[in-house]
């Protein structure tokens, strides 16, 4: 006999634990599975802006996470060649500061948040496969990894480990961008999706400067993007995004490739002085941004099974966070009734790609690694030289300010001319690169409209 459960979820980090938390708030009975045994640590960026923070407190999980002890960045330093600005927040929900948190700590305190709130979470488990009951997923086939073979309805797998079914009104893929559960329903192909224009390689640092501990800071050198944010333990996370086509240069020997690359931007070598490397460096070559199809009958996909940016505007933990708990809040009261049930999730994908989209377009913009990084940097200077110019700036990476105001026309036009008065060797690649980005920003409506009507399109270089 399967288990029974009215809502099972593949994956227990930041979207998983959402979903569970507001639907064990609910009263619904919840199971989370995961591979993985926690506390593990996942290749991500992980940087939360006072919007995101904002999220964490909305879902109970702040003041569990602010014990782990990593420092409220209140400011933001925006630096280049000639150019420096730092600036503060505006508040959210009383919110005024961003938090840099290691994944592993992290994901463990959202997940006990959601076992805390009633759910009921299992590491070393994985789903195998969907029960399918006339076209309807009704629950999901998981292998206990765990060696533990506690549950009643499990039997032996040729594969290792137990099998066992539980039964579900509603099954949610929150398994990441390789979801196991996206593959199963079929919706592993993007709606709309873009190549990664730049690649990520992050390591930790032993950091020895007070002064900094409460800056989160960004230097674009050129076309080399370096970034340094203190989180917890004492450290902070320095983290590279050279342009794509320089991943064969850190192939050939990552460490030496990355303290190069340091030195390639003068106003991160400077704040790096004194500090350590503590750790191993983690690259991320390739992760093109996408939509999937992410809601169908009895099925839901959350987090970046079903919607993910580029990180180079580091959304994706406020984003999971976010959509998790409304998703649990959406589906809670209806999930007994199945025509209920699938308005319920493709009205919350329909808000999900509404209020995501216009940060989508524009992240895809700010991870090109070509010509245009350095109108990027001549827009950021622009921007950041009014008065609280950093903040406004700010305001965008909260999504409390629309991003296509910093996309402007005008604005776009002279950050043009000032690339090409400052960067003569650059010239031909910068006319290039906005010859491609007026096209792409020209096909962005169009591209929006198919996303929110359920067209389907290729993947974008």
């Amino acid at each position: 006999m399967a288990e029974q459960a009215d809502v099972v979820i593949a994956g227990a980090r930041c979207a998983g634990s959402a979903v569970a938390t507001a639907l064990a708030r609910a009263g619904r009975r919840v199971i989370v599975v995961d591979p993985v045994r926690f506390p593990a640590t996942t290749v991500s960026t992980h940087l939360l802006f006072a919007g995101g923070v904002a999220e964490l407190a909305r879902i109970g999980a702040l003041e569990r996470v602010e014990k782990i002890g990593a420092p409220r960045l209140s400011r933001a330093f925006i630096g280049g060649p000639g150019h420096a600005a730092d600036g503060s927040y505006t508040p959210i929900d009383g919110i005024d500061y961003g938090l840099c948190v290691r994944r592993a700590p992290l994901d463990t305190a959202l997940a006990e948040t959601a076992r805390e709130a009633g759910a009921e979470i299992r590491h070393g488990h994985r789903v195998t496969g969907i029960i399918w009951r006339d076209g309807r997923a009704m629950g999901v086939r998981v292998r206990d990894q765990s060696g533990r073979g506690s549950h009643r309805s499990a039997r032996g797998s040729d594969e290792g480990g137990q099998e066992y079914e539980i039964s579900a009104d509603l099954v949610v893929g929150a398994d990441g961008r390789r979801s196991t559960v996206a593959r199963l329903v079929g919706a592993e192909r993007p709606r709309i999706a873009h190549a990664n224009g730049r690649a990520c390689y992050y390591a930790y640092y032993e950091d020895p400067h007070p002064e900094w501990r409460s800056t989160a800071a960004m230097w674009l050198t050129g076309r080399e993007l370096g970034n340094a944010f203190p989180c917890d333990g004492g450290l902070s996370l320095v983290l590279l995004m050279p342009p794509v086509e320089r991943v064969a240069d850190f192939r050939g020997d990552l460490e030496a490739e990355f303290e190069r690359t340091v030195g390639l931007i003068p106003g991160l070598a400077a704040r790096l002085a004194g500090c350590r490397r503590s750790t191993r460096i983690v690259s991320s070559a390739e992760h093109p941004s996408y939509f999937r199809r992410s809601a169908g009958p009895g099925w839901v996909l959350a987090g970046d099974a079903g919607h993910f940016k580029d990180p180079v505007t580091a959304q994706g933990i406020r984003d999971a966070v976010r959509f998790g708990r409304l998703l649990g809040e959406g589906v809670a009261s209806v999930l007994d009734d199945p025509a209920a049930l699938d308005r319920a999730t493709r009205a919350w994908e329909r808000t999900r790609d509404a209020q995501c989209v216009d940060t989508y377009h524009w992240t895809n913009l700010l991870s090109r690694g070509d010509g245009l990084a350095h109108v990027q940097f001549e827009l950021l200077r622009a921007l950041t030289e009014r008065p609280d110019g950093v903040r406004r700036v700010l305001d965008v990476y909260s999504r409390i300010r629309d991003p296509r105001e910093t996309l402007a026309l005008p604005g776009l036009l002279k950050a043009t001319t000032r690339a090409l008065w400052s960067g003569a060797g650059a010239r031909p690649a910068i006319v290039r690169a906005v010859g491609d980005t007026l096209l792409e920003l020209a096909g962005h409506r169009a591209e929006a409209r198919r996303l929110l009507t359920g067209g389907v399109a290729a993947v974008r270089p």
